[in-house]
């Protein structure tokens, strides 16, 4: 038997393993079941994937996240390891190929939605196959007070059934001690070797700001720490948004969203891995498998959806061992934008049902029928149809996804493309006797390089927009350009398709998981109130917060985090005479804005911010038509 760090050194090229990964993995080959809870970046992939390269057989992996799987098989594919992911949209007689080959064709890892094990065919070949290990990454899902419960994952005892002599690891990088105890019952395991490392990170300070003008102080921080960065924002509009403000400050950034097209991501990813691009701004649809050790600070521009995302996310940062930063800036309407944005918008029973019922005879399904049908889904007409709020509709779309009652596939590769079929010259030629085109082709000919050489991917909703014109009018113009021979057009008229996992049943499908809707929205509830006494608790230091958030009681002040910080006696507070006896200096020397004041002094912009109110209120200053302070008596 080959040791486990001759494969280590043979595949990833390292010469030794980050804390607990060799204890993980030798209990893993002494045939152990075990349960791994390890932060973000303590390397859980490589604690299942070198055990199962070194027995004879194929590993089964369990995975909520059709990205990831992908991102790990293409990983492991690079490194010459045979592996496959059997995710949603695989015809029958597909997938009856790809399993024969897991049983015959010397495959070493196969990764499986947790779906995927309510298929009779896939329950039958893998009694068949030599499973040397069952993997269960993102083991929280199993939990129903975990982060993104999923109930399919009730499934994975079925699959210990089908391989009862097979040993089962579970890892996550999130769990608290309810959904730790949670998560080893539902694995059925025997004697379970919990392996549990320390959410601490010495080197990572945990830095909370409270600023009126959050776009000020992004740029204070990222022109003090001038490395790679991560920005996470709330949505995608905000990523292209504050990239734009960045670059036209002088900032090196880039954007990143779900909605992307494969080949934008990998651009753009590899602008900032190779540090071509410093910062990324981004949603947290960004950050799941990607490991750049030199990440120095990641900066929560909005609040987070809950400290077990936060922690993941923020862990991003210091990868390297060196001194790093999580920020996450806050101001008066937060508060109110978190509930809007995750509690207002939860959908209840009564709204589920309603959904369903309305995207059953969107496709004319009747009652009884419709199970493992598939249709083409425009998610905007839908909500359209039926006059419902997108946020809701799509929070319950999610929901239903999540509960197995259908599968939502997001089709990004599906979007409008073109190419130019005939030479430049011609196009002007066609402009001057068609001049309602002039603008949009010149848009799109500054726009796209290469429209000429091949089919290029379009963005419908911005080419309207630099042409200040609509979807309707740019879609009209390009079917004219292609009736008339000049480009190949190819228009998705879909965003998404959806596999109906049931039949229909109604309000009888929604009872089913009516109890798991409300305790998850419960849950969700719990969350946004833990990330609201986070951000406000400014007397406990914030490392220890989290740490105990997550089960650890026995834990010591960092000592550099935002709260850490003020209490230290070398950076105490300067007394209000002093802040205030400076600024009367400063505006002596002309009127001045609070941020030339906060660039001038050398004092907190909040100590600033105070005294000026004092100063106000006293009459010692007054403030100018410009939104200037100037002294009162001048």
């Amino acid at each position: 038997m080959q040791q486990p760090i001759n494969i280590l050194e043979r595949y990833w090229n390292y010469n030794s393993f980050k804390p607990m990964q060799e204890d993980i993995i030798q209990a893993v080959l002494d045939n152990e079941d075990v349960f791994a809870l390890m932060p973000t970046g303590g390397g859980k992939s490589l604690c299942f994937q070198i055990p199962a390269l070194i027995r004879e057989g194929i590993c089964i992996v369990i995975s909520p996240l059709i990205a990831l799987m992908k991102d790990q098989v293409q990983s492991l594919q690079s490194k010459g390891i045979k592996a496959m992911a059997i995710t949603s949209g695989i015809a029958y007689t597909e997938l009856d190929t790809l399993l024969d080959n897991c049983i015959y064709g010397n495959y070493k890892f196969l990764y499986l939605s947790p779906e995927r094990l309510q298929q009779e065919l896939v329950q039958d070949r893998i009694r068949q196959m030599n499973v040397n290990l069952i993997a269960v990454d993102e083991a929280h899902c199993i939990s129903q007070w975990g982060n993104d419960f999923r109930p399919a994952y009730k499934n994975i005892t079925l699959l210990r059934e089908l391989q009862p002599r097979v040993n089962c690891i579970a890892l996550t990088a999130s769990a608290t001690p309810t959904v730790l105890q949670d998560i080893i019952q539902e694995l059925d395991g025997i004697d379970v070797k919990v392996f549990k490392q320390s959410f601490e990170r010495k080197n990572l300070a945990y830095m909370t700001f409270e600023t009126e003008d959050k776009h000020y102080k992004l740029e204070q921080i990222l022109k003090k720490q001038d490395a790679s960065a991560i920005v996470y924002v709330r949505n995608r509009k905000a990523t292209v948004d504050l990239s734009r403000f960045l670059e036209g400050k002088g900032f090196s950034a880039t954007f990143f969203h779900g909605g992307l097209s494969n080949k934008e991501k990998e651009e753009k990813l590899n602008l900032w891995m190779h540090n071509n691009k410093d910062i990324m701004v981004a949603t947290n649809a960004f950050g799941m498998g990607i490991d750049k050790p030199d990440v120095k600070t990641v900066i929560h521009f909005n609040l987070p959806e809950s400290l077990e995302s936060y922690f993941q996310e923020a862990g991003r940062a210091g990868r390297d061992g060196n001194k790093a930063f999580a920020v996450l800036l806050k101001n008066a309407s937060d508060k109110t934008l978190l509930k809007n944005q995750f509690l207002n918008v939860l959908p209840d029973v009564a709204f589920i049902k309603t959904v369903y019922r309305k995207l059953c005879n969107y496709f004319q399904i009747s009652y009884g029928e419709g199970a493992n049908t598939n249709h083409d889904f425009n998610f905007n007409a839908f909500c359209n149809t039926y006059k419902f709020n997108t946020l809701l509709a799509y929070n319950a779309l999610q929901i239903l996804d999540r509960t197995s009652v259908i599968a939502l596939t997001k089709q990004f590769n599906k979007q409008t493309s073109l190419q130019f079929l005939v030479s430049d010259s011609q196009v002007f030629q066609y402009i001057e006797k068609h001049p309602e085109t002039n603008s949009i082709i010149k848009a799109l000919l500054r726009t796209y390089g290469g429209i000429f050489e091949h089919q290029t991917t379009i963005n419908l909703v911005k080419m309207a927009e630099k042409t200040a014109s609509t979807e309707t009018v740019m879609l009209n113009i390009l079917n004219q350009l292609h009736k008339d021979a000049l480009i190949e057009l190819h228009y998705a008229t879909t965003d998404a398709s959806i596999t109906f996992i049931e039949p229909r049943e109604d309000d009888k499908t929604i009872n089913r998981i009516a109890q798991i809707i409300k305790q998850q929205n419960q849950l969700k509830h719990s969350q946004i109130e833990s990330v609201l006494q986070y951000i406000e608790n400014d007397t406990v230091c914030k490392s220890k917060q989290l740490l105990t958030y997550f089960g650890e009681t026995h834990t010591k002040d960092c000592g550099i985090c935002s709260v850490c910080i003020q209490r230290k006696p070398s950076n105490s507070k300067p007394d209000s005479k002093t802040i205030k006896n400076a600024i009367i200096r400063t505006l002596e020397e002309g009127d001045c804005s609070s941020r030339e004041l906060t660039e001038q002094l050398p004092y907190a912009i909040e100590d600033i911010s105070e005294t000026l109110k004092v100063l106000l209120e006293y009459n010692i200053i007054t403030i100018t038509h410009t939104n200037t302070y100037k002294l009162a008596h001048i």
